[in-house]
């Protein structure tokens, strides 16, 4: 087991992949492109990026130019230019970033990479596409990092080659990180958004309130990070922290501007805790509370019969969709104890007054107007498979993570689905059984890293127009037993390498021998980059 715990290396300069070396007489084997790209043809020669290389980048890409210009400085230590289309741009040595109408069938994230002797053609319908490009770009050149200056004996080059790709699932290729059970930086989480954008994923599932923590400022409600951010360990140390409405405005620019749409998640009726030890009036009960320090489900949650719930829930979501740009908000609904609802008399004459048959129905009740309040807003709401027990609201996608139940019966109820089962796609299990593992006290299921390139986000049950409902799949992260940056690195690498390519690849390019092979040539970069990570030979 390798475990290379060093101070976090700033992942915008990463250029991932494989060490240059003479042309192989099977050029397929010479590139190691995570996702695996749709299809690739090779030429003859290579293109050599020197210091003289500039890049020429579309108007609209200047931006994205820009990023491949800091990228590739990170790799090479060449300051390269970025200039716009007939700025005295040489004829040859020149990387192009262009928008190109067609051809129609990669879509608006597909792209286009022709890489010759004279220089490199980057084009895409669309800005996304583009930018996935310059990420398999990235992964072309050869697996040094720069202090400031080429590496000595080094040749930037690349195969020529044309490379056709676009994703199998555009909607929603996730990964997700839970910042309420232990609080991470604003730095990191930016850390963990470049490595989402390294493998081409699309959306960060950001799980920001919970039983043990508030995270997110809301300033309609300063009892929620005042009081609900913090905790009394069982160790007698006080624990939490919380971002400001700048630093998510931040987060989530940052996020943007790699094309990565972050989902926020407002826990309810459940997990919440850390929310009526600010507002205990909210609760059935009336408390008093303490944010807890405990893990696990708790039977504290919100009181469905009090009208003030409602009103300080929607004031938070007002707040986060100002925050949120992105078209989904995430609201929980998983594991709510229906104790506090049973002898709760607020609760009783709720289910009473709107004809609701039990608590499961009430708790069906409560998503329905959460979910009426953000369809009101121009948001989708999005749940755990919970939200469909007594009924699903009009307007949810279920996020299906007890399997794949929940998402095959949203489906066939023509409702879109993202799976995210714990079987294959829990990143905070460990991942084998070696007691000295990292992670091991967590999760009693191993979840490897075969296992997870094993997972199918379609289920065979569904028919093809049910099938269409399912978005992708996204791969979860809590941390209940994970508190620190290295540790995060160490439970979703390569884990989260393997998920890239279910999501991003043709299914009927699924190759374990030959996507192993390119795994171990990321682990190369791993250790040059000081990342924490799990040999998945060890």
């Amino acid at each position: 087991m390798r475990q290379s715990v060093t101070v976090l290396t700033a992942l915008l300069a990463m250029v991932v992949l494989v060490a240059a070396g003479p042309l192989s007489a099977e050029p397929a084997r010479e590139i190691s492109v995570i996702p695996q790209p749709q299809s690739v043809s090779y030429g003859e020669g290579r293109f050599v990026v020197t210091a003289d290389t500039v890049i020429v980048a579309d108007d609209e890409l200047q931006a994205i130019g820009q990023y491949l210009s800091e990228l590739l400085s990170g790799s090479t230590g060449y300051e390269l230019p970025v200039r716009t289309p007939g700025d005295d741009a040489p004829v040859s040595g020149v990387i192009r970033l262009g928008l190109n109408p067609g051809p129609e069938d990669i879509g608006d994230q597909g792209y286009v990479l022709t890489v010759s002797q004279a220089g490199i053609d980057l084009s895409a319908k669309a800005p996304a596409g583009v930018f996935y490009g310059c990420q398999t770009l990235r992964q072309l050149l050869p697996a040094v990092q720069a202090q400031g200056q080429a590496a000595d004996g080094v040749e930037y080059s690349i195969p020529a080659l044309e490379i056709r790709d676009t994703p199998r699932f555009p909607q929603w290729r996730g990964m997700h990180l839970d910042t309420s059970r232990h609080f991470f930086s604003v730095d990191f989480v930016k850390q963990y958004i470049d490595l989402l954008a390294m493998y081409k994923f699309n959306t960060f599932h950001w799980h920001l309130t919970e039983d043990q923590g508030w995270r997110i400022q809301i300033n309609k409600h300063p009892l929620l990070t005042d009081i609900g951010a913090w905790r009394t360990d069982k160790d007698g140390n006080r624990y939490g922290g919380f971002y400001t409405q700048d630093q998510v405005r931040e987060i989530v620019a940052y996020a943007q501007s790699r094309f990565i749409t972050v989902v926020p998640e407002i826990e309810m009726p459940g997990h919440s805790v850390a929310a009526l030890a600010a507002y205990p009036h909210l609760s059935c009960t009336g408390g008093p509370f303490e944010v807890s320090n405990k893990w696990g489900v708790h039977k504290e949650v919100y009181c469905a019969g009090n009208e003030q719930t409602f009103e300080l829930l929607t004031d938070v979501l007002a707040e986060v969709i100002e925050m949120f740009p992105g078209e989904y908000i995430h609201v929980g609904g998983d594991e709510v104890p229906k104790d506090r609802w049973e002898s709760c008399e607020k609760c009783q004459s709720r289910i009473k007054v709107e004809g609701l048959a039990d608590e499961h129905e009430l708790q069906s009740y409560f998503i329905k107007r959460i979910d009426t309040f953000l369809a009101g807003h121009g948001k989708k709401l999005v749940g755990w498979d919970e939200i469909l027990e007594g009924g699903l609201a009009p307007g949810a996608t279920v996020m299906s993570w007890r399997g794949e139940k929940g998402g095959i019966a949203a489906a066939k109820m023509g409702r879109d689905v993202v799976m995210s089962p714990y079987s294959h796609l829990y990143f905070d299990f460990k991942q084998s059984d070696d007691p000295e593992e990292m992670g091991a006290t967590w999760g009693g299921y191993p979840i490897p890293l075969k296992l997870v390139y094993s997972y199918e986000p379609v289920p065979a049950e569904l028919s093809e127009d049910e099938a269409q409902h399912i978005l992708g799949a996204q791969a979860n992260v809590w941390t209940e037993p994970i508190e620190t940056p290295e540790h995060v690195q160490y439970m979703i690498l390569p884990r989260m390498l393997g998920l890239s390519e279910v999501v991003w690849s043709a299914k009927d390019q699924r190759d374990w021998p030959g996507f192993e092979a390119r795994v171990i040539e990321h682990y190369r970069r791993f250790d040059a980059l000081g990342l924490t990570y799990r040999d998945h030979r060890d």
